[in-house]
């Protein structure tokens, strides 16, 4: 089980400079991908995607990719060929226009085009091989903290699935009681009504038998004992569940609504709450599971 909350960070060094990759990974339904790459990185978009892709598949992340260029990639290249037609326009208008003088470095330097600062270095083959190394850490780190959390999710998960269980454990040992139970309530009725009934009467025997089915819940029982194990189960898988849970939970929550319905007694009825509010707390981790 791994959570869908984490975060990754890598770097790698490489001949046209630093790469550093970061990942942070929120709650979503889908897999929602917002990646920010340099300039000059735009053509490695698919590529970065799909890596995060094959190993991510629930949840929002966001990747951002930061380039630190190696000293010398950073170097001004100088056009030398428009310097000097710089110069020669300059020694043409000073004669023109007879004026004096000469033409310095300082007056040269400030002229549009004379260096060429390379503000983005073009994605080599060579970068391409640091950024999937720099992504591959980021990646690592992230799904170990996915890991780590959806370790203690299941464990959390798991020990509520237990409570449900020993709840219904304790409503089912209470449901032989509760037909019985009725029928003495019926009898007691009957004599503070002073009504003289035959206990062998098949107006009683129809109201008991009626009763009894009403709120017998044995296979409501059964089938929530089968969802949680099924829970149990699909919590202990290693892929992408958070899905699967969500649809097994809604069906233990139809099982204890059931069940809550054909109680007829405090005592279930209270265990039946208790139940839903367990249940309610796993629905609310469940919305961390991948």
């Amino acid at each position: 089980m791994h959570s869908m909350t984490g975060y990754g960070r890598g770097s790698a060094r490489g001949p046209g400079g630093n790469v550093l990759v970061e990942i942070q990974s929120v709650n979503k339904r889908q897999l929602e991908l917002a990646v920010t790459l340099p300039p000059s990185f735009a053509s490695a978009d698919a590529d970065v995607r799909a890596a995060v892709a094959q190993r991510v598949h629930r949840g929002r992340l966001t990747v951002t990719v930061r380039h630190e260029p190696a000293e010398a990639a950073q170097r001004p290249a100088v056009n030398e060929a428009l310097a000097r037609g710089y110069v020669a326009t300059l020694h043409e208008l000073k004669r023109c226009l007879g004026l004096s003088g000469e033409v310095s470095i300082d007056t040269l330097v400030r002229l549009p085009g004379i260096f060429d600062v390379p503000l983005n270095v073009p994605l080599s083959d060579g970068l391409r091989g640091v950024l999937a190394e720099a992504l591959d850490e980021a990646m690592a780190q992230l799904m170990t903290m996915r890991a780590r959390e959806g370790a203690h999710l299941q464990s959390d998960l798991l020990q509520r699935v237990q409570l449900i269980r020993g709840f219904l454990a304790k409503a089912m040992a209470l449901q032989p009681g509760v037909a019985a139970r009725y029928h003495r309530q019926l009898r007691e009725r009957l004599r503070q009504f002073e009504t003289e009934i035959d206990l062998q009467d098949e107006r009683l025997i129809k109201e008991l038998a009626f009763f009894a089915e009403r709120c017998d819940f044995s296979e409501e029982g059964t089938r929530l004992e089968s969802h949680l194990a099924q829970f149990e189960n699909t919590c202990r898988q290693a892929e992408s569940i958070g899905r699967t849970l969500e649809f097994i939970g809604q069906e233990i929550g139809r099982e204890l609504n059931t069940l809550s319905a054909k109680a007829n007694d405090a005592q279930i009825s209270q265990l039946v709450v208790q139940g839903k509010a367990e249940l309610e707390k796993m629905r609310e981790q469940m919305q961390n599971v991948e």
